[in-house]
């Protein structure tokens, strides 16, 4: 009798060999077949380093032609994977990062398995967020932190607190309302300038992250003014961040009712 397919989607870090994490070693080790969702080839490679059937997932992609819908890519994912499962496999997702962070197929993929009775589980891993608190010496504790994917501000009314940290993720492809890009350019990056210049000042400094994705790479930490971001090099690895603008504002009736409670204890 064939055995019950099951699914663990797991996250390998953004650090070649050094963010992966021992159970996330193992679902790999100890899958029927492996889908890897990689950009960096070298990373692929160091995959296929743990199992003997390793499939990569990049292709399904399409970069060349420019036409194809993120959307299909992911249901195409999903699919493929899917499809193992239903077969008896055991499955194992691997993801660069967290694969539950900014990874629609992984999610889905996970729901999917679950919604049809089969085993399903995610193992974190060490994220692009993780290494920009660590890199840019960030408690996200001490102020607040906000985070927004950069077209989501812009298609949508968010509310922003000038007295956080803000981090907008995927500026490259900012205004991408087709989800076939993988940058928009200056003119869409000036749209969103237009937006963040309703809470913060246009020589306010922002930083452009990106992860090291090999051990002998440095993060790449470069500062811009908000008004030049539009003329910045930025690739789909790429991360902003704006600190503060001004100082945490006190609420002066909360904390008169909080004396008052003091008091009456």
């Amino acid at each position: 009798m064939q055995s019950k397919g099951s699914l663990a989607i797991v996250g390998v870090g953004m650090t070649l060999g050094a963010h992966i994490t021992p159970r996330a070693r193992s679902r790999i080790e100890n899958a029927d077949v492996v889908f890897v969702a990689v950009s960096d080839p070298v990373v692929e490679l160091w995959v296929q380093e743990m199992h003997p059937d390793v499939r990569s997932l990049q292709p399904l992609y399409g970069r060349e032609s420019g036409e194809k819908s993120r959307q299909d890519t992911y249901r195409e994912m999903v699919g493929v994977m899917l499809a193992e499962v239903r077969a008896g496999q055991r499955v194992c997702g691997a993801f660069y990062g967290h694969p539950g962070v900014f990874a629609l197929a992984p999610h889905r993929a996970v729901e999917q398995a679950r919604a049809e009775g089969y085993e399903a589980v995610m193992e974190p891993g060490v994220s692009a967020e993780d290494c920009l608190y660590a890199d840019l010496g960030i408690d996200p504790g001490r102020t607040g932190c906000q985070h927004f994917e950069a077209s989501q501000m812009m298609f949508y009314r968010r509310r922003v607190d000038p007295g956080a940290w803000l981090v907008v993720w995927q500026p490259a492809i900012a205004g991408d309302r087709g989800f076939r890009r993988f940058a928009t350019g200056p003119a869409y990056l000036q749209v969103l300038v237009d937006v963040l210049a309703a809470d913060y000042p246009l020589d306010h400094p922002c930083t452009i992250y990106e992860a090291a994705t090999l051990p002998i790479q440095r993060p790449r930490i470069e500062q811009v003014a908000l008004r030049d971001l539009p003329q910045a090099a930025l690739s789909l690895a790429s991360t902003l961040v704006l600190p503060p603008a001004r100082p945490l504002q006190q609420n002066p009736d909360i904390l008169a009712r909080l004396a008052a409670l003091d008091a009456a204890g």
